[in-house]
């Protein structure tokens, strides 16, 4: 195992903060940049998903949000149905179909009960993490 010194570890959380900063002052410069969040990862106008809470998959798919869910036992109930049909229409391994699932569901055109009959960029991130609790649930064999 290779050990580092104190300062080494500092010089380079030094430099990674100072690349951080640089970036996020770059992106901030101009009103006409293209956003850096995908447009299905986006939280509704309203509440914005706190920095670092949201996992976000390499094919831009949000996989997580690290907030309380908030959904009514209805809403969770619909969620968790609509998300095993559509497991179960595919006869494949669950936990392998989440994320084209969640994918699905944050089309800006999709509206159904598995995203409490809104588009995901409306949802909340509380209701945001309903919706994937719910789907990892299904996957799960939690539900129906």
């Amino acid at each position: 195992m290779r050990r580092y010194s104190t300062t080494s570890l500092l010089c380079c959380a030094t430099v990674t903060v100072g690349a951080v900063l640089s970036v996020s002052a770059c992106s901030s410069a101009s009103d006409n940049a293209a956003p850096s969040t995908p447009p299905q990862a986006a939280a509704a106008p309203s509440e914005q998903v706190p920095a670092g809470a949201a996992g976000i998959s390499p094919g831009g798919v949000t996989t997580s949000v690290d907030v309380p869910s908030e959904a009514t036992e209805s809403q969770y109930g619909q969620a968790c149905h609509a998300a095993r049909l559509w497991l179960d229409e595919r006869h494949e391994d669950p936990r392998t179909l989440v994320e084209p699932y969640l994918r699905t569901l944050q089309d800006p055109a999709f509206v159904g009960p598995a995203t409490f009959d809104a588009p995901w960029v409306q949802l909340t991130p509380p209701q945001q993490a309903g919706v994937i609790m719910a789907a990892n649930a299904a996957a799960d064999g939690q539900c129906d």
